[in-house]
């Protein structure tokens, strides 16, 4: 398992399907919860407000997986200019 994660390259890969799937939780989410005018069972609406809270949390998680991924495949090292 851990063993997974010392390839940058998979994690980057990971990253993105978090972040699509972060993005998708949070757009049912917020269509399902605020805009869909229909009747909803208490159990789908409470789901889909969860929904709009993980959602945006994914995309964290997948944000900094693609940080640490790049910053290890050394595409997100930054110089410092010294003046």
């Amino acid at each position: 398992m851990f063993a997974y994660f010392n390839d940058p390259h998979k994690v980057l890969h990971l990253s993105s399907e978090v972040l699509i799937a972060g993005l998708a939780m949070l757009l049912v989410g917020i269509y399902g919860a605020y805009l869909y005018t229909g009747p909803l069972s208490i159990v789908v609406q409470v789901a889909m407000h969860a929904m709009t809270i993980v959602g945006p949390t994914l995309i964290k998680i997948g944000y900094v997986m693609r940080l640490l991924s790049q910053h290890r495949l050394g595409k997100g090292v930054i110089s410092k200019i010294t003046a």
